[in-house]
């Protein structure tokens, strides 16, 4: 929503600040310090008190809306002034761990960030307006009774459209503009844009700002669903590689370097060249390609390179950390803040580097594919999390590192659990997330799923990913040691329950065969996704061209895709996670007696 008329009473106000007391600054970072949660998110800022504080004003300066009324900034440039004066940018570059610290609380003396988008939509909502704009419960006033029992009345207070105070995501020139002009100091970027969307738009937005329509995009074929629906977009054609695939776990890994040097040079025998490289790392597992390799290979031959780090959002932020997409020179890395980090659900940021890909044309892609009403509970989370991880970067995720590894060595000692580690791929991929626990299953002759139902089910133990062979657990933020405990104990449970010492051999009848190590494109994703189709049975469907994007979900990697021949064994792959309870998304027939296939 847009305002367009002045506001008389704004115009006789002076709207110069020439700083903004240390109270202030407290109060936006206490606010934003415990969002970990939707609830706290909510609490923290309807309860926010200020505090009292000498020392270190933050500068201001004055500057004039565009509608017409005036409004005092916080500016980049005044946190880049605060930066050299405490040094925390370099230190965090140096990736230099410090002492532990408590993850949320009061600013302590020295800790100068704030968080200028939450701080502004508080100001926003405790305003005493006569409210005549969207959304239609009018500030809380008419929320439905079984949502404001759910998530309290304050919730709806700060659920704002795109008021003049608030900036406009896609043209951004006030508090938005500075939020992320913070992120991407902290995070490294020479831009960073803020996502309502999800790490799926910034992929897909990703895509389309660097292929057009026929040229070719090089990626895993263990790819995000979203990086499929990007192709779709754009109009790009795939050129997939086959990342190394572990049986035994049913696990595939990264890619190499040598895997995109021949995918181009594969390309230049055909006459062709890569508009741009995709790569997915971590991966779902937490396996990590060398970036590092792959980027300098691809700006060789002056290919943008595409990192999809959903699951790496915080590898920045302690010293054991594998090193960053944009660390290690690529040019676009898509990250999940609500994953590891602390924001909401469905927020995500895009960060740019370098200059191989144009800013405004990203910029473009992105006002496409973005909702054009954000949500502004969204946006301030992304704020908050980003102020957060300010606080104390070097050391805010000690606790979660000696939980982790406290678990790890714990569950290696239990009979008949394995844990993934790099020992399990033959490609030297240079490292994993040290907080993804994926614990392999298969020697107590159970599937994963059955293992995940028995842990929720019986001992309220909630996985992040279940598998056909293992569990994944993501250790973060909030993990306690209670849980910690809990999770070995469940291990124990399973391996008392199922574990017998006099056999140890991996089932047989439960092994699933590898779901893509052959792959022929007949249609581009687009071109099949506009075609003409029809559903066929499975038994039919067989060498047909697939019509629709098949997948187990999570974690989202789709073992048929539009466009390409149906193989045996990826329908058998299916049909076998099937059968051990996984989930199918993404076929109009979810019990896959028949499949959607291309008309050709």
């Amino acid at each position: 929503m847009k305002h367009s008329k002045p506001d008389p009473g704004m115009d006789s106000l002076q709207c110069e600040v020439s700083t903004m007391s240390e109270r202030c600054l407290i109060e936006c970072l206490s606010l934003s310090a415990m969002l970990s949660l939707p609830s706290s998110f909510v609490r923290d800022l309807s309860n926010a008190r200020l505090r009292s504080h000498e020392n270190s004003p933050v500068t201001q300066i004055s500057c004039s809306c565009t509608r017409g009324r005036k409004r005092s900034v916080v500016t980049s440039e005044s946190v880049a002034e605060d930066t050299r004066k405490h040094g925390s940018a370099s230190l965090i570059t140096e990736r230099i761990s410090s002492a532990d610290t408590p993850v949320a609380g009061c600013l302590s003396t020295g800790q100068q960030d704030s968080a200028p988008l939450l701080h502004a939509l508080k100001i926003s909502a405790e305003k005493d307006v006569a409210c005549f704009h969207f959304p239609g419960h009018n500030r809380g006033k008419a929320v439905p009774q079984l949502m404001s029992q759910l998530f309290g009345p304050e919730t709806f207070r700060y659920d704002l459209p795109e008021l003049p105070e608030l900036d406009d995501l896609f043209s951004p020139n006030g508090v938005i503009l500075d939020a992320q002009k913070r992120a991407a100091e902290l995070f490294g970027s020479s831009e960073t844009w803020f996502l309502v969307g999800g790490t799926t738009c910034g992929v897909q937005a990703s895509i389309m700002a660097t292929c057009s329509p026929g040229e070719t995009l090089i990626l895993p074929r263990n790819s995000h669903l979203s990086a499929i629906s990007g192709l779709t977009l754009s109009g790009a054609v795939p050129k997939y590689i086959i990342p190394e695939y572990n049986s035994q776990w049913d696990i595939p890994g990264g890619i190499t370097a040598l895997q995109v040097e021949k995918a181009i040079e594969e390309l230049k025998e055909e006459g062709k060249t890569a508009a741009a490289v995709l790569i997915t790392s971590p991966t779902y597992h937490g396996i990590c390609s060398n970036v590092r390799e792959i980027a300098k290979l691809c700006h060789s031959h002056s290919i943008p390179v595409i990192v999809d780090e959903a699951h790496g959002a915080h590898f920045r932020f302690h010293a054991e950390f594998p090193s960053t997409a944009l660390e290690q020179g690529a040019d676009l890395a898509v990250q999940s803040t609500h994953k590891v980090l602390n924001s909401l659900t469905q927020s995500s940021m895009l960060h740019m580097s370098g200059n191989l890909v144009d800013i405004d044309t990203m910029s473009r892609c992105l006002q496409t594919l973005q909702s054009s009403s954000p949500s502004y509970l969204l946006l301030a989370s992304l704020d908050a999390a980003r102020a957060q991880l300010s606080e104390n970067p070097l050391g805010i995720f000690n606790k979660a590192m000696d939980l982790s590894l406290e678990a790890k060595g714990k569950i290696s000692r239990i009979p008949g659990i394995s844990i993934l580690n790099l020992l399990s791929f033959t490609s030297g991929f240079p490292a994993i997330d040290p907080l993804r626990l994926t614990l392999g299953v298969s020697q107590l002759q159970i599937s994963g799923y059955t293992a995940d139902d028995i842990i929720e089910q019986k001992l309220n133990i909630y996985s992040e990913l279940a598998g056909s062979q293992s569990i994944t657990f993501a250790v973060n933020l909030g993990t306690q040691r209670e849980s910690i405990q809990r999770l070995v104990s469940g291990m124990n449970h399973l391996s008392a329950t199922f574990y017998q010492k006099r056999n140890q051999l991996c089932r047989n009848a439960d092994k699933v065969c590898a779901p893509f190590d052959d792959v022929t494109v007949k249609l581009s994703p687009r071109e099949a996704f506009f075609s003409r189709k029809r559903k066929a049975s499975i038994r039919e469907s067989f060498g047909q061209v697939c019509g629709e994007m098949v997948c187990s979900y999570p974690p989202g990697i789709p073992v048929l895709i539009p466009g390409e021949v149906i193989t045996e064994k990826a329908l058998l792959y299916l049909l076998d996670v099937k059968k051990m309870g996984a989930a199918i998304s993404g076929a109009a027939d979810q019990q896959l007696n028949s499949i959607v296939v291309c008309i050709v």
